[in-house]
């Protein structure tokens, strides 16, 4: 005999997969869990993907709440006083400056010079990587904390975002050259999507965004939100946080973004990336 996890059993059962998925515990162990109690292998399965993928846009209002990000002009990150330029209540947006000096910048981007490959999206079906038009771009991704110079970036950032250093992605490097840009897109993982299962398993959905922009672009590829109409111009140094994961577990379709084309010059970003649960390295 199995049991359907009807409304009686939603809270329960949702606090203790979100507590076993925050022990570390895999999708497969924790429906195994599950049906050893008796449960429906089909229902649990669908009770932790739902969980993973948080609630999908649109089915019901997105909740602002406080952002985890101190409320102080001036912010304590780590080893360093960021000061903060703007803030947008919704979707939660906040314009930092002076987060890298220049020299930390240009290291960053030497550091990556050499491994760089043609960036990539997600195949919403399948989730394999793969190339696509809608962005046009080369990047490579560090450790977390792989060198003692990279341990100081992420440990800055991840006060910054007020959010664990073990639940941060490694820090994605991005060049675009004249003419590149990311076409509209979402930083978390679309829920409705199939392929969006296999990232979600390894350290659950994506929370939050820090983009730092490591040079001045001599035209174009500003960061631009359509929902809210806004844009931002990159300059070195300065970073963009935006969080579209609320502790209700919706998502804010308000980030939907773009990097819009470089008209001149080129263009160099770092993308940090918060997850709910745990680093995927």
């Amino acid at each position: 005999m199995t049991v359907a996890l009807d409304v009686s059993w939603r809270s329960c059962i949702k606090s203790w997969i979100n507590e076993s998925l925050e022990q570390g515990h895999s999708i497969d162990s924790i429906v195994e869990s599950m049906t050893g109690e008796g449960f429906d292998k089909e229902a649990a399965t669908t009770a932790v993907h739902t969980l993973l993928r948080g609630e999908i846009p649109g089915a019901s209002p997105y909740e602002y709440d406080p952002s985890p990000v101190s409320p102080e002009r001036v912010v304590h990150a780590h080893d360093r006083m960021v000061p903060v330029l703007l803030r947008v209540e919704q979707p939660q947006l906040i314009l930092f400056d002076d987060v890298f000096s220049a020299d930390e910048c240009d290291q960053v981007i030497e550091m990556a010079r050499n491994r760089l490959q043609p960036s990539a999206t997600i195949d919403p079906a399948t989730g394999q990587f793969e190339q696509a038009e809608t962005r046009t771009s080369e990047s490579c991704t560090f450790g977390v904390a792989e060198n003692p110079f990279v341990e100081t970036l992420d440990r800055r950032i991840s006060a910054l975002m007020n959010w664990p250093l073990e639940k941060g992605e490694g820090l994605q490097v991005v060049h675009y050259n004249t003419g590149g840009q990311y076409m509209p897109h979402f930083d978390y993982f679309p829920p409705a999507d199939p392929g969006a299962i296999p990232h979600l398993g390894g350290g659950g959905q994506r929370t939050a965004t820090l983009i730092v922009y490591l040079n001045d672009v001599e035209a174009g590829g500003g960061t631009f939100f359509s929902r809210a109409g806004i844009s931002f111009s990159p300059r070195k140094g300065q970073a963009l946080y935006f969080r579209y994961f609320n502790n209700l577990g919706q998502l804010d379709p308000a980030t939907e973004h773009a990097g819009q084309p470089v008209l001149s010059g080129e263009k160099w970003i770092i993308n940090k990336w918060m997850r709910r649960y745990g680093s995927i390295g």
